[in-house]
């Protein structure tokens, strides 16, 4: 499963990096693939990263209502950028990725927010991203 971190480990830079610039992230994503086309130093971009890229900006308005509904003290302009598109890349991952265990999503949301963000994040994206798991028949209920 080592190909599927590091998609989604590439999916999150994908994001950072959208947000970071004020790109739409499918522009980035073609940017990305663009590039490692054309330079053979850089890897290509695995079918699983652009899947759950694709996936995200296809809900991105509802996946950021739900972060901002559920995050107790904290608006999504507030949030680190890091841990903002952690959370949108794992409630995508976690609620309509039916082929990816729950626990995986949150165990690999943690191990981003450990590698690239403060001490306090591992602990605020598993408690949000927990949070979504516990209501995930609902919302997606709510989505018919």
């Amino acid at each position: 499963m080592a190909a599927r971190n590091t998609a989604r480990k590439r999916a999150f830079q994908i994001l950072f990096e959208g947000d970071q610039r004020g790109a739409d992230v499918l522009t980035v994503l073609a940017d990305w693939v663009r590039h490692a086309r054309s330079d053979t130093r850089q890897p290509p971009v695995s079918e699983y990263t652009m899947e759950l890229v694709e996936g995200y900006a296809e809900r991105a308005k509802r996946i950021d209502e739900l972060i901002a509904q559920y995050s107790v003290g904290w608006t999504l302009d507030r949030m680190p950028v890091v841990d903002r598109n952690i959370l949108r890349l794992g409630a995508y991952e976690l609620i309509w990725v039916d082929a990816t265990p729950d626990a995986v999503v949150l165990d690999e949301m943690v191990q981003l927010a450990k590698e690239f963000s403060t001490d306090e994040s591992p602990a605020f994206v598993n408690g949000l991203l927990g949070r979504l798991k516990d209501l995930k028949p609902s919302l997606r209920r709510d989505e018919s």
